[in-house]
């Protein structure tokens, strides 16, 4: 069984991106734990910063880290259950991802990723790319356990 932390910036308050991710997480079977963090500088520069400490602060030595990020590698979605299940048959059992804030993320953190990985080339709202994260490890599992929720 995986544990999947999820550590993003900002606070999810009730509505459609709440729901979503509540109907996300009621489906996941594997150990899931979502880390909100937010930043209160208006300054973009500090608040980056900010983000960082907190990100770096909640990162643990002995997971994988994957950060969503554009720099990264788009996978298909058999490839990025195939990515999970090798962690797991690596031995692996813990992964953080990371969700930046506005701003992204700073090389700091994206040096501390293992896989840097990206939903395409379009930016998107970072609470829309934890919606689509859950959405991604939900169909990982049911690859993984071969159920027919995902169809190629």
């Amino acid at each position: 069984m995986l544990n999947i932390d999820i550590i993003s910036i900002a606070r999810v308050k009730k509505g459609a991106y709440y729901e979503l991710i509540e109907d996300y997480k009621k489906r996941i079977n594997w150990k899931l734990k979502i880390y909100e963090l937010e930043s209160k500088h208006s300054d973009a520069t500090k608040s980056q910063k900010d983000e960082e400490d907190k990100i770096l602060k909640h990162l643990s030595s002995d997971a994988v880290i994957i950060a969503l990020d554009e720099r990264g590698d788009g996978l298909k979605s058999l490839d990025f259950a195939k990515t999970l299940e090798n962690f797991k048959n690596n031995g692996e059992k813990h992964i953080q991802f990371i969700i930046g804030g506005a701003d992204g993320l700073t090389p700091t953190v994206r040096d501390q990723a293992d896989v840097l990985l990206s939903f395409g080339q379009q930016t998107w709202p970072h609470l829309l790319a934890r919606v689509m994260l859950l959405e991604q490890v939900y169909r990982a599992q049911q690859i993984l356990a071969g159920h027919p929720y995902h169809r190629e």
